[in-house]
């Protein structure tokens, strides 16, 4: 399973980000027909939210509509012991035979000593998705580690951190990007991999540091951001669920010019 996943170099796409706005049957759906439409070229992912049953309960039902592999996302609400946050990753793992990625942000933030205890009980844990990006802990996991799992960035946006962290071992990252610049979102992909800082410099510049002038406006806009950016390349990602806003018109028409300025 590792395997698979180490071939697609580069992790597209962030859908996963409203996994928390979907039913367990609506997100049944997306990866059903995700599966259906690039199952045989790419690996799917599915995202399993909420509390140990419920993430659970995802887990199963991603193996079942044919997933490749499972992301899962810190448990909703509550803080975690370490030895609290071993139990809930262990129950998912040994609830599927799919590879799992385990999200390390927000309340469920894993220490190098919890992640490598993970990687000893599930062999099927082949990930780990990093949101914190903190360069000790980084370090000490991949010390502690190596190639035991596939390191993926997930800061939002993960390109300002994608040259950085590539050093500690973190080879690929979610790229928000992709859904709507793919072509930039490749080329950006390639000049992190061949430590070429002056594209890399240069394309941040260029599109992702006014890219995120615009996200930072408002706390949720790192989901809201990606619908709009579908939606002025002509592929209507329509309007995020509450509790998240959408950007404002001027936000959009601000977005709407920096992305056609890239595209020219």
């Amino acid at each position: 399973m590792a395997g698979k996943f180490r071939r697609c170099r580069s992790v597209r796409g962030r859908r996963h980000r409203e996994g928390f706005s979907l039913t367990s049957a609506e997100m049944d759906r997306v990866v059903r027909a995700a599966v259906s439409e690039v199952g045989s070229a790419l690996p799917v992912v599915r995202p399993a939210t909420g509390g140990t049953a419920q993430a659970t309960d995802q887990a199963i039902a991603a193996q079942r509509a044919g997933a490749a592999g499972l992301l899962l996302l810190p448990p909703y609400l509550t803080e975690a012991t370490q030895a609290g946050l071993i139990a809930h990753v262990t129950a998912v793992c040994r609830a599927t035979e799919l590879g799992v990625i385990v999200y390390s942000r927000a309340n469920a933030v894993l220490d190098d000593v919890t992640v490598a205890e993970l990687a000893d009980r599930n062999p099927n844990l082949i990930g780990l998705k990093d949101g914190v990006g903190d360069i000790e802990r980084m370090t000490r996991t991949y010390a502690r580690l190596g190639d035991r799992l596939i390191y993926i960035g997930g800061l939002p946006t993960a390109e300002t951190f994608a040259l950085p962290l590539l050093q500690l071992g973190v080879s690929t990252y979610s790229s928000a990007l992709y859904n709507f610049l793919p072509e930039y979102a490749l080329r950006f992909f390639a000049a992190v991999r061949a430590q070429d800082r002056d594209t890399v410099y240069q394309l941040l510049n260029d599109f992702i540091i006014p890219y995120l002038d615009i996200r930072d406006r408002a706390r949720g806009y790192a989901v809201s951001i990606i619908k709009a950016g579908l939606t002025a390349v002509g592929r209507d990602g329509g309007r995020v669920r509450p509790p998240l806003t959408d950007l404002t018109p001027a936000e959009r028409a601000d977005l709407t010019a920096l992305i056609e300025k890239v595209r020219a």
